[in-house]
């Protein structure tokens, strides 16, 4: 079992930056990989990036390549999400997610996600 949960969201205007915190408890924390997801209202949840057990390795939505960083700190059981140059489009609900599998190295699909936190909510005004 993986419990998540997601801190860090808010409101910020256009261009502005925020950081999103996942503390992760309960498997290793350095056993699986970690994806972030977002959900827009009336839209589905989509992928916005993933990072390996290891941290070694990053992959993005193109929506978000060049503006998102996602790192990962094994000691403090943490993934995070840095957002920079963020638009109004970006308002969602953000979640963080639990790969314990890893059968697909970049998994971008809800479905090869085991775990999942709450959310935290973005806004973005312009």
């Amino acid at each position: 079992q993986v419990q998540l949960a997601e801190s860090g969201g808010g409101l910020v205007q256009a261009g502005g930056s925020l950081r999103l915190s996942c503390a992760a408890s309960g498997r290793t924390f350095s056993s699986y990989a970690m994806g972030w997801f977002r959900q827009a209202p009336g839209k589905e949840r989509e992928f916005v990036g993933r990072i390996t057990r290891s941290g070694s390795n990053t992959y993005y939505a193109d929506s978000v390549k060049g503006r998102f960083t996602i790192s990962r700190d094994n000691a403090k059981n943490t993934v995070y999400l840095q957002m920079n140059s963020l638009k109004p489009e970006d308002t969602a609900l953000y979640y963080c997610a639990a790969d314990v599998d890893g059968a697909v190295i970049n998994a971008r699909r809800r479905e090869e996600y085991n775990y999942w936190g709450q959310g935290t909510q973005v806004t973005v005004s312009s």
